[in-house]
C-alpha cells in the first residue's frame, strides 16, 4: 500500500474527505430537523442569506450554466426554501429569495458548518490546518500564500 501522502492519492483523499464532509453536513442538519440536504446547499444558502440573488449569479457561483442554476432554484422552490420574483431594478432578472423556512434552513446550514469547523480545529494541529488550507487554495486556483485566503 502506498503512503497516504503520495501525490497520486491526493485526489482520492480529497474525494473521500468531500464525501465525509457532505455526510457530516447531512447528519448535522438532520439533527436540527432538516432531512433533505443537497450538496450545493452549504454554498447556496450562505449566499442567499445576504439577500435576493439573481438566478444567473447562482449558476456562476456554482460554476455551472444558467439552466443548471435554474434547476437548483426549482429544487429550492419545491423544497419550500425559496421563491423567485422579478428584480425591482431590472425586469430581465429573476431573483431568488429565501422563504421563512429557507431562512431557518440557512441558519442551520451555517451552524453545522461552524460546528464541523470547530470540531476539525480541535482535532488537527494549527500548522497542519494552515498547510492544508494552502494546498486546497492551490488546487482551486486561489493564492498559495497564507495572506491570500484571509
Amino acid at each position: 500500500m502506498e503512503p497516504a501522502d503520495a501525490p497520486e492519492r491526493l485526489g482520492d483523499l480529497l474525494a473521500l474527505a468531500r464525501r465525509a464532509w457532505v455526510q457530516q453536513m447531512r447528519d448535522g442538519l438532520r439533527r436540527r430537523g432538516f432531512d433533505d440536504y443537497r450538496r450545493p446547499d452549504a454554498l447556496v444558502f450562505r449566499l442567499l442569506r445576504s439577500g435576493p440573488v439573481p438566478v444567473g449569479r447562482l449558476g456562476t457561483v456554482l460554476d455551472t450554466t444558467r439552466q443548471a442554476g435554474r434547476k437548483v432554484v426549482d429544487g429550492l422552490e419545491k423544497r419550500g426554501y425559496a421563491t423567485t420574483a422579478p428584480d425591482p431594478l431590472d425586469a430581465r432578472r429573476t431573483n431568488v429569495i429565501l422563504t421563512p423556512r429557507g431562512e431557518r434552513y440557512a441558519a442551520a446550514v451555517v451552524a453545522v458548518v461552524e460546528e464541523l469547523n470547530r470540531e476539525l480545529v480541535a482535532r488537527v494541529d494549527p500548522d497542519d490546518l494552515e498547510a492544508t488550507r494552502v494546498v486546497l487554495l492551490a488546487i482551486i486556483g486561489g493564492g498559495v500564500g497564507p495572506e491570500d485566503a484571509r
